[in-house]
């Protein structure tokens, strides 16, 4: 599974069976079963190959793996508000073969994000998701999020770290506060449910780093940021209110071209920008 064995001794093919048995309560009968079907279901599915698959949907950021978080989690954003279109909505999932099809292509998803994961104890060995209410079509998409919840936990137990909903409607809070009460304290610890305007600094405050974070997330990431192989660096402060704060961005060179952006999480602030040269009898230049 995931190309590791599960027979030879082998500490990464442990790290998995635990998942199974954490996921039915150590209850090994039941884990045991639940690994038999996961089995037999990627061998039907195509699992195994699927990560190289050409699938289409190049051209959809519905479901996408970006950056880590704070622990080294890798990062999978789910946005659906994209099918609130009518007319994307029934090219996607316009009839079973359609359906069948953006499934097939979820599973690719997620099983580029597992090839990430160390799967040694102590490792790294699941990843975040982050789901962006905002304008999703909940009646439309329940049969394709029926299928998916159902598909990732029948066969894919004890990977996700924590699961993170953003832009919730307040009326989605009530329904979780109802359903919470069934759910194990070790799963409702999963969960992060962020309104719409505390994004940004939910996310900074708890899980990812304002660098990993996609720009329209209110972080600093575009794609293809690291393509070149240098990362942009974030530096995170407090500013209370009433409080001035003086930030220095030190070793600037002649000819040197300088960018930044600014990002608040909270409540807004005044900010300046000025050039200090470091020549004798110089004035300080404002920008």
């Amino acid at each position: 599974m995931w190309g590791i064995s599960l027979l030879s001794g082998d500490e990464r093919g442990d790290v998995i069976l635990l998942k199974f048995l954490r996921a039915r309560g150590f209850r090994v009968s039941e884990a045991f079963t639940m690994l038999e079907k996961c089995l037999a279901w990627r061998k039907e599915f195509g699992a195994e190959s699927i990560v190289d698959e050409e699938l289409g949907f190049k051209e959809l950021d519905v479901a996408y793996m970006h950056s880590y978080d704070k622990d080294g989690h890798p990062v999978c954003y789910n946005a659906y508000g994209v099918f609130k279109d009518r007319e994307m909505y029934e090219r996607i999932f316009g009839d079973d073969e359609k359906l069948k099809k953006f499934l097939k292509w979820r599973v690719q998803v997620l099983e580029r994000g597992i090839k990430l994961l160390h799967f040694k104890p102590g490792g790294v060995n699941s990843i975040i998701q982050v789901t962006d209410l905002k304008d999703m079509p909940k009646r439309e998409l329940r049969v394709a999020s029926n299928q998916i919840i159902s598909l990732f936990q029948d066969n894919y137990p004890e990977l996700v770290a924590r699961k993170v909903f953003i832009n919730v409607p307040w009326y989605f809070s009530m329904l979780y506060g109802m359903f919470s009460l069934f759910l194990t304290q070790r799963t409702k610890s999963k969960f992060v449910i962020v309104r719409e305007g505390n994004v940004a600094e939910t996310l900074y405050k708890y899980i990812i780093r304002p660098e990993n974070i996609p720009v329209q997330y209110g972080g600093l990431s575009r794609p293809g940021d690291s393509q070149d192989g240098v990362l942009k660096l974030a530096y995170e402060f407090t500013v209370k209110g009433g409080e001035k704060v003086n930030l220095e961005i030190d070793g600037i060179e002649a000819g040197a071209t300088i960018t930044w952006e600014l990002v608040v999480g909270g409540w807004e602030l005044d900010y300046a920008t000025e050039f200090v040269p470091n020549a004798e009898k110089s004035y300080t230049i404002g920008i």
